[in-house]
């Protein structure tokens, strides 16, 4: 949870108590407080103010390597477009009613059982969602993986598929003897590996 008024944050943390499935891992009054709790790739969800001090909400978003599903807690109606452009999952307009944040959490519940839906049901595929539908991607079609701002670009034989998913996700999804991780971004087939040279 990132805002700099205390109130809101105050509203924000007993909403957050009073939803089972929510686990407030941290609250800051600055994005640049949580750049190493977000950058450890391990929250699930971020609460995030827009016009703070120092730096926007929407701009603190881009300074990130993990980025994860986002909540924007804001006064201002006209940062909404911008919002949507990096693919939040809701956009709160202060003052901010308990329905419309339960509204917006169980969307955030569904995205992660979408997500959990996407785990392999047979050792030679897995689902993800792309292009507004799931898609079966068989592991040995996969070339390789590339992780992006807020999504991951997988590369078959065939064509590319953008899907709105963490990188670290992906990792769990694919067979850890089949794939290999050569770059913080990059995760390629061992099977399509044609030759190995020094680092390259």
């Amino acid at each position: 949870l990132i805002d700099d008024e205390p109130l809101a944050r105050k509203g924000l943390k007993e909403y957050i108590n009073d939803v089972d499935f929510l686990h407030l891992a941290g609250e800051f009054e600055s994005p640049l407080q949580a750049t190493s709790i977000l950058n450890n790739g391990d929250i699930q969800l971020l609460f995030l103010d827009i016009q703070m001090p120092r730096i926007t909400g929407l701009d603190f978003l881009k300074t990130l390597s993990h980025t994860p599903p986002v909540i924007f807690t804001t006064a201002y109606q006209q940062y909404a477009l911008e919002g949507f452009e990096v693919n939040a999952l809701d956009y709160l307009v202060k003052p901010i009613a308990f329905e419309r944040f339960l509204k917006a959490v169980l969307k955030a519940q569904d995205f992660y059982a979408l997500r959990r839906q996407n785990l392999p049901a047979t050792e030679d595929h897995f689902f993800v969602k792309a292009d507004n539908k799931l898609v079966k991607i068989s592991f040995d079609d996969i070339l390789f993986a590339e992780a992006l701002q807020n999504y991951v670009a997988i590369y078959t034989r065939e064509r590319k598929f953008l899907s709105y998913l963490t990188f670290k996700a992906l990792e769990e999804y694919l067979p850890s003897g089949s794939f290999i991780k050569t770059h913080k971004s990059f995760i390629v087939s061992v099977a399509k590996i044609d030759s190995i040279d020094a680092n390259d």
